[in-house]
C-alpha cells in the first residue's frame, strides 16, 4: 500500500490528467476542426456553439462537465485501494476536482491551450457541493438574459459560489469547501479577464438571441 501523501498526490495528478481531455479539441479532431483557430479562439462550449453549432457544443459541454464529475467522484474512490490510511475523501475530491479544472484550462495533451474551466467546475460542484448549483444557474441565466454577455454571466455565477457555499451549505462548513469556492471563483475571474477587458472597451460579443432586455 502507498503512503497517504503519495496517494493524495497521485489522485490530484489524475484529476489534472483527466481534466486535460478537452471536449472541444477531442471532438474537433473527429470533425477536422480546431476551434482555437475559430471565433474567440477559446476551446470551450460557448465558442463551440458560435463556430460549429449546437450539437457539437452539447457534446463539448457534456464531456467537460463529465470529467469534473469523474475527477471529484471516481478518483477519490480509488484511495482506499491505494492506501490503508488515505486522506479525507472530501479533501481528495476537492483537490482532484480543482486539478481537473486546471487541466481543462492548461491541458497537457493540447499544448496547454484549453478552455476557461467553467463546465468542468460545474461538474466538480455537482459532486462536492450540489446545493450551490441552483443559485449559480440562476445568476448565470439572469445575467445572460439581461445583458447577453456569457463571460460576465460565468464570472458572476462563479462569484455567487462563495456566498452560496457558506449560506446554504452545512454548518459548520468544512474549511476545504470554503477554500475550493474561493479558488474556483478567483480562477474563473482570471480565465475571463479578456472578456472583462473587451467589455470595458465595448468590443465584447453578446449572445443576442438569449438577451431579453434590449435597448431600442
Amino acid at each position: 500500500m502507498l503512503d497517504p501523501v503519495l496517494t493524495t498526490i497521485l489522485i490530484t495528478l489524475g484529476g489534472y490528467l483527466l481534466g486535460s481531455i478537452s471536449g472541444s479539441l477531442v471532438l474537433g479532431r473527429f470533425r477536422g476542426v480546431d476551434i482555437r483557430a475559430m471565433g474567440s479562439g477559446n476551446a470551450g462550449g460557448t465558442n463551440a456553439l458560435r463556430t460549429v453549432g449546437w450539437k457539437f457544443a452539447l457534446g463539448v459541454v457534456l464531456i467537460d462537465i463529465g470529467k469534473g464529475v469523474l475527477a471529484a467522484a471516481a478518483l477519490p474512490a480509488l484511495a482506499p485501494y491505494l492506501s490503508s490510511n488515505p486522506s479525507d475523501p472530501l479533501l481528495l475530491a476537492s483537490l482532484a476536482g480543482f486539478a481537473a479544472v486546471l487541466g481543462h484550462i492548461w491541458p497537457l495533451y493540447f499544448g496547454f491551450q484549453g478552455g476557461k474551466g467553467a463546465g468542468t467546475a460545474v461538474g466538480v460542484i455537482l459532486i462536492i457541493a450540489p446545493w450551490c448549483l441552483a443559485p449559480m444557474l440562476t445568476v448565470w441565466l439572469v445575467t445572460v438574459f439581461g445583458t447577453g454577455y456569457v463571460g460576465l454571466a460565468t464570472i458572476l455565477a462563479g462569484l455567487s459560489l462563495v456566498p452560496a457555499m457558506w449560506l446554504i451549505g452545512p454548518e459548520p462548513l468544512p474549511p476545504v469547501l470554503g477554500a475550493l469556492a474561493i479558488a474556483l471563483a478567483v480562477l474563473l475571474i482570471f480565465t475571463h479577464r479578456a472578456n472583462l477587458a473587451r467589455m470595458r472597451s465595448g468590443t465584447e460579443n453578446r449572445f443576442e438571441k438569449a438577451r431579453l432586455i434590449k435597448r431600442r
